[in-house]
């Protein structure tokens, strides 16, 4: 069975080796050890009520308990921004008009912004694409909201998620290349780097002071703001179908978007329900459900078919034991999920 589970420390050479499959700009899944290490021990604090609350996050693995195989990772912030500053650029509109000349010009610009501290985030979102097939996808992604679902007190009101931005076909950002190359004196990748493990007073030391205004960017460059990345498409659609949408922030490095919402508003937290286990074998049932246990610190959550009915959800033997719960234990259940394209 494929699960996704909280991380132990066991998993870092695992995750280590994950990490060498990312591209560029995926900051919050970098290959380093230390650093992975240190992520994984903050979970630990974190689930044990120790850590602050800056610091406080959550990292979760999905693994084949077949083979112990590591195939996918995701993650939840707890509240951003409350420690080091949570740059994003807001896109707004500013109107330029004169009565005399005739002339009326409407024109975007992008000013740096705070205005998501405080709120939760989801990130480190990465799929082996040894295990891209129908539904894993969505069982990484959804995992993370049936945990808030499960443990609602752990987070605030508000969620976001950064998207990894637009690169061309030589592995470059033309946002990056027009605008943050000329003030940072850095390549992308460094300054990826640089974020990623916190050290971000670079970010507001060396900055644009003032709006830019997208019309006197390159064409490249002004079509990159907001876009996905090609292979983060298919994680914003997931998004989306949860209920998350682009409020007009985008990433200050690749003008990636920011996707935020309510967590009370999430389709999962909405929708899934408590069921109690009844161990069987599955009938021809046709419905998708997402099934979690109620653990904190052992939180598993695994797909199926099958519905609630009388109260209780049917797992098999083996579904059992990849959940770790037993017959009479309650589980979260989310029935009928979006499967992705």
């Amino acid at each position: 069975m494929i699960v996704v589970r909280c991380t132990q420390p066991g998993d870092v050479d695992a995750l280590v080796k994950l990490a060498q499959e990312t591209g560029p700009g995926l900051t919050t899944f970098k290959p380093d050890r230390a650093a992975l290490a240190a992520r994984v021990e903050r979970v630990r604090r974190t689930l044990k009520g120790d850590a602050q609350a800056f610091e406080a996050g959550y990292f979760f693995v999905m693994e084949d308990t077949a083979t112990g195989d590591v195939a996918g990772v995701c993650g939840i912030e707890t509240e951003v921004g409350l420690e080091q500053p949570f740059y994003n650029y807001r896109v707004s509109t500013v109107v330029h008009a004169s009565q005399d000349m005739g002339v009326w010009t409407r024109m975007s610009l992008l000013n740096i912004a705070h205005d998501l501290t405080g709120y939760a985030e989801v990130c480190s979102l990465f799929l082996s694409p040894r295990y891209r097939t129908a539904g894993v996808g969505g069982l990484l992604s959804r995992s993370r909201f049936m945990f808030m679902a499960q443990f609602r007190e752990r987070f605030p009101e508000r969620l976001c998620a950064e998207l990894r931005g637009h690169f061309d076909d030589n592995g470059e950002s033309p946002f990056w290349n027009a605008v943050g190359s000329h003030f940072y004196q850095i390549d992308f990748n460094e300054a990826d780097y640089l974020s990623s493990h916190g050290k971000k007073s670079f970010v507001a030391e060396l900055m644009p002071r003032y709006p830019v205004y997208l019309d006197l960017l390159p064409d490249a460059a002004q079509s990159a703001v907001g876009v996905t990345h090609k292979d983060t498409a298919p994680a914003r659609k997931m998004l989306e179908a949860e209920g998350l949408r682009y409020e007009n922030h985008v990433d200050i490095f690749d003008a990636g978007p920011v996707l935020e919402c309510h967590i009370a508003d999430l389709r999962t937290v909405r929708e899934s329900v408590l069921a109690r286990v009844k161990i069987g074998s599955h009938d021809s049932s046709d419905a998708k459900s997402l099934v979690s246990n109620t653990k904190l610190e052992d939180f598993r959550c695994g797909a199926t078919t099958g519905a609630i009915e009388d109260g209780a959800f049917v797992l098999t033997t083996e579904e059992a034991a990849g959940l770790r719960v037993s017959e009479g234990d309650e589980v979260r259940v989310l029935t009928s999920y979006p499967r992705a394209d």
